[in-house]
């Protein structure tokens, strides 16, 4: 279907949007591994880099999104950088399964995009990947394409991965909202003709998918 924007598909973010926020799976992984919060964000903020973009400079998280890095190697590799409160090493082995065995489902923002692709809206799923084994348990239900970063050797913000998602589905950027927890995700897409929903929470962003595509996805089933 086509609303009066134009837009007519659907590209969601996964951790962090059809989950409980990542900010949070990170602090409680913390907390039961006794790591040093503070420390742990020093890593990701170093990192990602001073633009988390195309200038940022190489690193293991990136390699590892791209899947040119294997899981234990990037695991022995942050855990060298992180200590625990009492200055014990981090174990390095099923360092990644344990960041994110906190991860819940969001069931609010799942059931819009079931929603969502029941009534005709095209979806892809476009996520960059930890190495971390998602649970794809119903997702042929939900999802038209899944682009996982790791599969394909592209990783967002770079803009190519934005343009393979919308073709996956057979259309332009320009037809596709995307949604993504992440500020400068979200921009990547807009450059490149998307739709841009920064998600905050499930309420804010249904409400905004609504609006875009004219769908009721807080009903019963259509």
């Amino acid at each position: 279907m086509t609303d009066e924007s134009g837009v007519r598909a659907l590209v969601i973010d996964y951790g962090g949007v059809l989950t409980s926020p990542l900010q949070d799976t990170m602090q409680t992984w913390c907390e039961d591994d006794e790591i040093d919060l503070a420390a742990f964000r020093r890593v990701i903020r170093d990192w990602l880099g001073p633009s988390y973009g195309d200038d940022a400079s190489s690193n293991p998280m990136h390699a590892l999104e791209r899947g040119e890095m294997a899981i234990p190697e990037f695991e022995r590799e942050l855990a060298r950088r992180l200590t625990t409160h009492d200055g014990r090493p981090v174990e390095a082995d099923g360092l990644v399964a344990r960041m994110f065995s906190g991860f819940r489902q969001d069931e609010a923002m799942v059931d819009a995009v079931r929603r969502v692709r029941a009534l005709g809206v095209p979806t892809a799923l476009l996520s960059n990947s930890w190495g971390m084994g998602y649970p794809r348990d119903g997702w042929d239900e939900m999802f038209d394409a899944v682009v996982i970063s790791g599969e394909i050797g592209m990783r967002k913000p770079e803009p190519a991965i934005y343009r393979y998602a919308a073709d996956q589905l057979g259309l332009p950027p320009q037809a596709c909202v995307f949604v993504d927890d992440l500020g400068p995700n979200v921009k990547a897409a807009v450059e490149v003709g998307m739709v841009g929903v920064k998600h905050v929470s499930a309420d804010r962003t249904i409400a905004e998918l609504e609006g875009l595509f004219g769908l009721d996805l807080r009903g019963g089933a259509g």
